[in-house]
């Protein structure tokens, strides 16, 4: 390795790195709770999610809450809600006139 530049052999351990985190490893930026409402507004209603708004966690007595409205990509808005023990959200469709 005497005439390998040192740069160049960073280089190629950052492209084989990158190269082993696929898509099926890659974490979101988000709290676990969003990621697992993304997932079931995709399941559930065919929702991309375009952003989250008006996200809100807390404590109510011992148990976590969770709510956030969401911008589905084709313009639909949901107001979702879940206090655990509950392992799913309640996903309402979110009015005009509500909203």
């Amino acid at each position: 390795m005497n005439g390998f530049p040192k740069t160049a052999l960073f280089g190629i351990m950052l492209l084989i790195a990158a190269a082993s985190t696929g898509p099926s490893r890659a974490q979101s930026a988000d709290p676990a709770w969003l990621d697992a409402l993304r997932m079931q507004l995709e399941m559930d209603e065919a929702c991309e999610v375009n952003y989250f708004i008006n996200m809100r966690e807390g404590r109510i007595g011992t148990n976590d809450y969770f709510e956030a409205r969401v911008q589905c990509v084709d313009g639909r808005m949901f107001d979702a809600s879940r206090t655990e023990p509950e392992k799913t959200f309640l996903i309402r469709p979110c009015g005009r006139a509500v909203c």
